[in-house]
């Protein structure tokens, strides 16, 4: 059978349920902090292989994208296994960036494939709207700045000579990523200590 709750019980109710979300949410920390330093480690590797002339660059992609990507499916994995139920939000986050992943994969290699090797500035273009999106679900104002600034750096890196654009990456993931990343992980571990 089931009872009517009392105010205070319903109070409580929402409270428990809104300090879950905010939990949940702010597990995302962990993602946007490792994918913000393999991705800046990546370019900086590839950028200073080219300077030496060397074209093994190229290979921090894909090792570091594998690499990435375990790393992510196991902190996932052992997050879910901790957590009852994913919410609803957590399934719209968790699907938004696997989409982007696989437009951007496919993207990449059927370009490539084709000989219309992909810009890094539609990279950063693409890369601003997942992060807009996760940062407008979580009403957290940083990830929103993050996104908007993927597109305007993006959009310039058309105008910019390579030794130039490789920067604007850097400064992309730097500050639509890990500095985000950094802010979640601290309203994260004050969760925690509440």
């Amino acid at each position: 059978m089931e009872r009517e709750l009392t105010p205070t019980e319903s109070l409580k109710l929402i409270e428990t349920m809104i300090a879950q979300a905010k939990r949940s949410f702010h597990r995302q920390s962990y993602y946007f902090l490792l994918w913000g330093v393999l991705l800046i480690a990546a370019m900086l590797f590839n950028h200073f292989m080219v300077i030496s002339g060397s074209d093994i660059g190229g290979f921090a992609w894909p090792v570091i994208g594998i690499g990435g990507g375990i790393l992510s499916f196991l902190h996932g994995t052992k997050e879910n296994s901790t957590k009852a139920v994913p919410t609803a939000m957590d399934r719209v986050i968790m699907w938004l960036w696997v989409a982007f992943v696989v437009t951007m994969l496919t993207t990449m290699f059927f370009g490539g494939y084709s000989g219309h090797a992909m810009q890094i500035g539609s990279i950063i273009v693409l890369t601003g709207l997942p992060t807009f999106v996760t940062g407008q679900l979580m009403r957290f104002r940083p990830l929103i700045f993050g996104g908007v600034l993927f597109w305007v750096l993006g959009a310039a890196s058309y105008f910019t000579p390579m030794s130039v654009t490789v920067w604007l990456y850097i400064a992309a993931i730097f500050f639509g990523y890990l500095v985000p990343g950094y802010l979640l992980k601290r309203q994260e571990d004050g969760l925690r200590t509440a």
